[in-house]
């Protein structure tokens, strides 16, 4: 069966900081004709860096969009031309003041598919050496570590609740359940 949607026209609405607006109208498998919002986004970076005590390093910030403090691991949205691991690499430094000897990628997930375009890639971070962090402007963040069995348990039950940090806990611990990692 074709799904295919042939894009007829596709016009940007609005450009902001992070991401823009574009609005297309499609012609749909059947032939109807239907409209597309679609939020243009960089695409970013999750990285779950494990210590040598089996724990996970994540930041705490708050999420303007829920009105609310989050538990989350490190992350960031990629710049012109960075690669993802380049990302990772500086996000991780940034937030956390950790170096990881190596990164492995655990694959990319799409956020919202229905609207937007990003693309977010997960790491795997080990060999860690810990420094300094040194934040974005106007980010405010604080480090914790939870050890890696007991933050599984916090996506189970929900206290963990950002939805890249819940799948990068959930493949790192099956990965290395599997002996993959």
């Amino acid at each position: 069966m074709n799904m295919i949607e042939k894009t007829l026209s596709r016009k940007t609405v609005f450009t902001g900081n992070i991401i823009s607006l574009d609005i297309a109208e499609v012609e749909l498998p059947d032939g109807r004709m239907a409209a597309r919002e679609v939020v243009n986004h960089p695409g970013g970076v999750c990285v779950a860096a494990l210590n040598d005590k089996d724990e996970l390093l994540f930041v705490r910030q708050y999420r303007y969009p829920y009105d609310a403090v989050l538990l989350e691991l490190p992350a960031g949205k990629l710049s012109p031309g960075e690669s993802p691991l380049e990302c990772g690499r500086r996000e991780l430094m940034e937030e956390t003041g950790a170096a990881a000897g190596q990164f492995i990628p655990l694959g990319q997930l799409y956020p919202t598919p229905g609207v937007c375009n990003e693309i977010i890639h997960l790491f795997f971070a080990h060999d860690l050496t810990i420094g300094k962090t040194s934040p974005d402007e106007g980010e405010f963040l604080e480090v914790e570590t939870i050890p890696l069995k007991q933050a599984v348990e916090m996506v189970l039950d929900n206290r963990i609740k950002d939805a890249k940090t819940q799948i990068a806990v959930l493949k790192l611990y099956e990965n290395k359940r599997r002996g993959l990692l």
